[in-house]
């Protein structure tokens, strides 16, 4: 996203936030809100030329946001056309950027209402999880990713897994992310839980270890690898037997690869560079 938009968000967003924690029922505004920013992105999508027009910057502020007040007004509730409103007033670099802009308003939204809610940190945890679920189960991942299914078949087949056994946040972030790939299922939740994180001041390292850490061994981690990094981190884990011993941990570009696998692999490279001194 270009600086302009960057700036436009940003400014909504505070927006945004000052709303949901200003009213009455800040749970419900936020999941309000956010449903209804996710309806007004599909319709932009079905119309082009209504999309060019909301973020057309040879127009006055005013005359975008007229538009949409013309046209969603009596489609979603007042505060949700207080935010198309005021994201229509700001300028956005492009069309496609205002889409997005609107995108991450409706997943802030949402994650508004978790925190409010007091389940931020468990939202972050089940979002990364799927993602781990659904890079295990390959025939599912598949069937998200097809192009030839529509948005609404596929959010229908990751509800019926994923019914009842999450937040009610979790569950409609999941399912707007599967409507709208960016990449792909599996690196999409992945990002959606590190910005989750983010919005609670974390950074993510993503641990790998052969086997299930207890909640000691991950608080230990973070104290480590915050005296490392010189911030707060989330871990965030998966198990994968095949690494025989200890952890690989990611954070960011950077790998630190502990386990056994691993020591096993440097070791044979080692041993094959002495063989041909």
């Amino acid at each position: 996203m270009k600086a302009a938009s960057r700036e436009a968000q940003a400014h909504v967003t505070e927006q945004l936030e000052q709303l949901v924690r200003g009213a009455d029922n800040s749970v419900a505004a936020a999941a309000q809100i956010g449903t209804e920013l996710f309806l007004t992105v599909d319709q932009l999508d079905s119309e082009r030329a209504l999309r060019v027009a909301v973020a057309d910057t040879s127009l006055e502020a005013g005359q975008r946001a007229g538009i949409l007040k013309e046209v969603f007004g009596d489609k979603v509730a007042e505060p949700t056309l207080n935010i198309l409103t005021a994201a229509g007033e700001q300028e956005w670099s492009n069309p496609r950027e205002f889409r997005a802009g609107l995108i991450n308003l409706g997943r802030r939204a949402l994650a508004l209402g978790a925190q409010e809610q007091g389940q931020l940190e468990q939202v972050e945890d089940e979002l990364y999880q799927l993602s781990v679920l659904l890079n295990g189960e390959t025939e599912l991942t598949q069937l998200l990713s097809d192009r030839t299914a529509t948005a609404a078949q596929k959010r229908g087949l990751l509800a019926s897994v994923i019914y009842g056994k999450v937040t009610m946040f979790t569950e409609a972030l999941a399912l707007q992310v599967i409507g709208r790939p960016e990449h792909n299922p599996v690196d999409d939740l992945a990002e959606l839980a590190a910005a989750t994180a983010k919005m609670r001041g974390k950074t993510v390292a993503r641990v790998t270890s052969a086997e299930a850490l207890s909640d000691a061994q991950r608080s230990a981690l973070a104290g480590k690898l915050e005296q490392i990094y010189g911030r707060e981190m989330a871990i965030h884990t998966e198990v994968d037997p095949s690494l025989l011993g200890g952890m690989v941990i990611r954070v960011g570009d950077e790998v630190i690869d502990g386990s056994t696998r691993g020591k096993l692999s440097r070791l044979r490279t080692d041993m094959a560079a002495q063989a041909t001194i």
